[in-house]
């Protein structure tokens, strides 16, 4: 993030009204309700609860997590949503972007704090500062990070002519790929869209993009490259493609490169921001936030597997270096 980006953020946050801070009422029982592809075992949803067992939420406890919320599917959503709001939940996790709509169109009134690449572009608050309705959640600055995401990879291969991008053709509009496209171009390199709407999509466009002459993959933000991630991983490095991806974790997980804010720092904010719903505030009031921690993860032993040599001058950028 520019330095004129972050001040405008840190004074927002600073100007916004503050979260509620009273306490959980002794003796009552909270109901969290889920709409998310992601798993209970995934490490950023046990990062998720163990923030609010920190916080005085404890399932089990004072907290009961309604079943079925975890691992949810597209095809899911139609049937899931209206049984979620049925069971009356105090607040709802959501996400992505077509799981937070489908709970939007489902319910007003219940709580939904969400994450998503653009919470403003997607329609789902009016602003950040004040959202208005009953959404509120953490917008991860995408089309931004994704620009900063290419041109570090294309940093990372400085022989690179032609690269590819991954990218969910359910979540990301055409003139971001293009702007994208104009800034590779800028840089003397070629960039090839690949649109894939479903996880079973995913492999094939790899492949496709390999097919194409692609010499390195952005793989663009969206859940979609999260969930089984590490068979994404391992067909990238098998083409021998160089590749970054979202999150940092990933690099840990074996991918080549990961730029941005944390997973399961980002889902341990999404539990700050159920706390202050369950403490009596309300999403109308309660602005969305946005990450202010962004981390580059290089790791060397994929790069060697690669036959890549990192430039100093990125190495000595990166906040992890894997070896």
């Amino acid at each position: 993030m520019d330095r004129r980006r972050f001040l405008l953020t840190s004074l927002a946050g600073a100007l916004a009204p503050p979260l509620a801070t009273a306490a959980q009422q002794a003796g009552r029982t909270y109901r969290l309700g889920a709409n998310v592809p992601l798993g209970r075992e995934h490490p950023a949803i046990v990062a998720f609860f163990d923030e609010l067992r920190l916080l005085g939420f404890i399932e089990n406890q004072n907290l009961t997590v309604i079943p079925g919320g975890f691992k949810i599917g597209n095809d899911q959503l139609a049937e899931h949503a209206p049984a979620l709001v049925k069971a009356a939940p105090d607040v709802i996790l959501s996400g992505p972007d077509n799981y937070t709509r489908v709970m939007q169109q489902t319910t007003r009134t219940i709580p939904l704090i969400a994450m998503t690449e653009d919470m403003v572009a997607a329609g789902f608050v009016t602003s950040l500062a004040r959202p208005g309705g009953n959404t509120t959640g953490i917008s991860l600055l995408s089309p931004e990070l994704d620009g900063k995401r290419q041109d570090i990879l294309i940093e990372a291969v400085p022989s690179l002519r032609k690269m590819a991008a991954l990218t969910d053709s359910t979540v990301t509009p055409r003139r971001h790929l293009r702007a994208l496209q104009d800034a590779a171009r800028s840089r003397g390199v070629e960039l090839a869209v690949f649109g894939v709407a479903k996880r079973e999509e995913v492999l094939p466009a790899i492949e496709a993009a390999k097919a194409a002459g692609a010499e390195a993959l952005n793989l663009l933000a969206t859940p979609l490259f999260v969930v089984n991630s590490r068979i994404f991983i391992d067909r990238i490095a098998a083409l021998r493609l160089p590749a970054m991806h979202q999150w940092p974790e990933l690099a840990e997980d074996g991918g080549l490169m990961g730029y941005g804010p944390r997973f399961t720092q980002t889902l341990r904010q999404l539990a700050r921001l159920v706390v202050g719903v369950l403490r009596g505030g309300k999403p109308a009031d309660i602005p969305v936030e946005q990450p202010i921690h962004f981390e580059l993860a290089i790791n060397l032993k994929t790069a060697k597997a690669l036959g890549l040599t990192i430039p100093p001058s990125l190495l000595a950028r990166a906040d992890q270096i894997i070896e």
